[in-house]
């Protein structure tokens, strides 16, 4: 079921009341055993976003990897934002593919292998979109650069990160 325009236009009016709001977004992640997690967001235990590593890479190929997990958040993020502004914009979609695909190079092992100087992590993200809509090449394509604009995961992807990982305080009972 697509989105409703009033809808869309009630949170769009939220955000402008308040321009500066920022939400706190969590997620708990708890090791499951080999190389497999289990992420815990919002009030969703019974839908854990499961996650585990190829079988290449000493997983057991049961889920996808963190890697391909940032691919589905930029893809997922892209589509409801082509989506959001397509309705905004009084363009019907019939259809809306992503292909979302990158090169990783993980002979470090996450630290554990090859430390010769390189890139860690994903260098670009290629990002295919099939659309069929009643509009134009041009109109989708000044579309999919907007949304790619105002995307948080794509903004999150291509802007410097502040990144704050700390060892969590000891327990009361074992202080």
């Amino acid at each position: 079921m697509p989105i409703d325009k009033r809808e869309l236009q009630a949170v769009i009016a939220e955000g402008k009341a308040d321009p500066t709001a920022v939400w706190t977004l969590r997620c708990r992640t708890v090791a499951q055993g080999r190389l497999s997690q289990l992420n815990y967001i919002r009030n969703l235990p019974p839908q854990p976003v499961m996650e585990d590593e190829p079988e290449g890479l000493l997983g057991d190929s049961t889920a996808p990897n963190a890697s391909e997990a940032l691919l589905a958040a930029l893809g997922s993020c892209l589509s409801i934002g082509i989506h959001a502004n397509a309705l905004s914009r009084g363009i019907p979609i019939r259809s809306l593919e992503l292909c979302v695909e990158a090169d990783i190079n993980m002979t470090s092992v996450w630290g554990s292998g090859d430390l010769t100087p390189k890139t860690i992590g994903v260098e670009t993200i290629r990002v295919s979109v099939s659309i069929e809509a009643d509009a134009s090449r041009k109109a989708l394509a000044a579309l999919i650069k907007h949304t790619v604009l105002w995307s948080p995961v794509a903004n999150t992807l291509h802007n410097p990160v502040h990144l704050d990982v700390a060892l969590a305080p000891a327990a009361a009972a074992a202080a």
